[in-house]
């Protein structure tokens, strides 16, 4: 059976398309003079040659025929140090465009605020590197509005779903288990061992939902605070997996934006979540701390670190904490630890406000 033609035509496009791209790797990898030195041969060779010509076209007078070793040797020295003044004067010129380059292949959109140093006197050089900068400035705030957007949309509906599962879902399942409940009592007795047993089903089906629901849209965060909401939280997974997971959280806590407590609560339910799923540790700890100009937020373990099995599957996770850790100009530290497991670190800047 023969592919239909648009599907032909889509696989030759892509081969084409591949193909330049190929060509075109191949062609930045190949070296090439870079302009530094190709600016500076130039020169040098221009001011040799300027010299040279002066010499004999000017001052034909000047050295003895034949020349000696002492006339040559001044000569050497002007001609090196007109191309070691050269050599400054070329290198202070193209230095913002090397700098710029080299910024732009370690610019990194989930760790914003890297920017190119303009250094020295108005050129062209210095104007490209200005306008990359603005270039960055435009991108990174735009990335933010996009971003907040998408994450407040995924709140949102975080929240639907959860007051669906609990309104809707939850209602009938209730109903269910005081079906169970009234049945069980009119029930003979050969069966009220089976219904019993359905009915502790429908109960603990209930009771996931419940933590489902809850971890959607953590009600405690809005009821009680950040630190009560990760207590809580800890709680319920280290009862649930049975992970122990020890909690240090300092008393006197800094006045924290509802943005800047969702972040936090966000990024430890993730950290601790990839924990329990794929660190294979013993035990964890979550400590949250106050520091001079930030809040931090740690998640501990002693497991097998990031490597192994499950770090493409952590990959989304780290990326989804990354993008909620930029939003609020966070940053997020996801290390290896010296005596065994990884630490996740949030460093939250705080506001003059909010020390």
């Amino acid at each position: 059976m023969r592919a239909p033609p648009a599907a032909i035509k889509a696989a030759r496009a892509s081969r084409r398309q591949h193909g330049r791209n190929a060509g075109r790797e191949r062609h930045l990898l190949e070296p090439y003079p870079r302009l530094f030195w190709r600016v500076f041969t130039v020169n040098a060779a221009v001011l040799a040659m300027a010299c040279a010509l002066a010499v004999v076209v000017f001052s034909p007078g000047v050295f003895s025929s034949p020349v000696v070793l002492k006339e040559l040797a001044i000569f050497a020295g002007a001609l090196a140090v007109m191309v070691a003044v050269n050599l400054v004067l070329t290198r202070r010129i193209v230095a913002p465009l090397e700098e710029l380059v080299a910024l732009m292949r370690r610019v990194d959109p989930l760790r914003p605020g890297v920017r190119v140093s303009v250094r020295g006197g108005q050129s062209e050089a210095a104007e490209l590197a200005e306008a990359f900068n603005e270039m960055l400035d435009r991108l990174e705030l735009e990335r933010d509005e996009s971003t907040r957007r998408a994450l407040e949309a995924q709140e949102a509906e975080r929240l639907r779903v959860a007051q669906e599962l609990h309104d809707e879902v939850g209602q009938n399942l209730t109903a269910a288990l005081l079906q169970l409940a009234r049945i069980r009592r009119r029930a003979p007795d050969e069966l009220r061992a089976e219904l019993t047993e359905a009915a502790e089903t429908v109960r603990e089906n209930l009771d996931d939902l419940r933590r489902i629901a809850q971890r959607l849209r953590p009600q405690a965060l809005d009821e009680l605070g950040l630190a009560s909401a990760l207590g809580h939280f800890s709680d319920q997974l280290s009862e649930q997996t049975g992970l122990p997971i020890k909690r240090r959280f300092e008393r006197a806590l800094p006045v924290l934006g509802y943005e800047e407590e969702l972040v936090i609560y966000r990024v430890a339910q993730e950290a601790l979540t990839n924990v329990v799923r794929h660190a294979h540790a013993s035990s964890a700890e979550l400590v949250l701390e106050h520091a001079h100009d930030r809040l931090i937020l740690r998640v501990i373990d002693d497991g097998r670190g990031l490597g192994g099995d499950g770090d493409g599957a952590r990959t989304g996770g780290i990326r989804g904490m990354r993008e909620r850790a930029t939003l609020i100009r966070a940053e997020l530290r996801i290390a290896p630890r010296e005596e065994g497991g990884t630490e996740v670190a949030l460093h939250v800047p705080l506001s003059a406000d909010g020390l």
